[in-house]
């Protein structure tokens, strides 16, 4: 396992987009961190009574380098009008 994480770029990292389009699917969100490595995981937050999006969203990428990249190239970007911020989460 150690010799995996040394070649594959580290550990798995967790991030967290704000400022998610309320429109915007669990499929799509997944699909932008896909262009840049594989998805461990990725869930829209949503409003306990309403079920509707409250804007952010957490995703994990087993390699580091990869998320990363993820975090660079999307951070700042607009996604249905509305520019999102992306970054490395502090929730474990």
């Amino acid at each position: 396992m150690i010799t995996k994480d040394i070649f594959s770029g580290g550990t798995h990292m967790k991030i967290i987009t704000l400022n998610l389009p309320r429109t915007l699917t669990v499929n799509e969100l997944e699909k932008m961190f896909n262009a840049y490595g594989d998805v461990e995981s990725c869930n829209i937050v949503t409003d306990d009574e309403t079920g509707k999006s409250k804007g952010f969203g957490f995703i994990e990428m087993p390699v580091e380098r990869e998320a990363e990249k993820a975090i660079e190239k999307l951070h700042g970007t607009k996604v249905l009008n509305e520019k999102i911020r992306v970054k490395r989460s502090n929730q474990n």
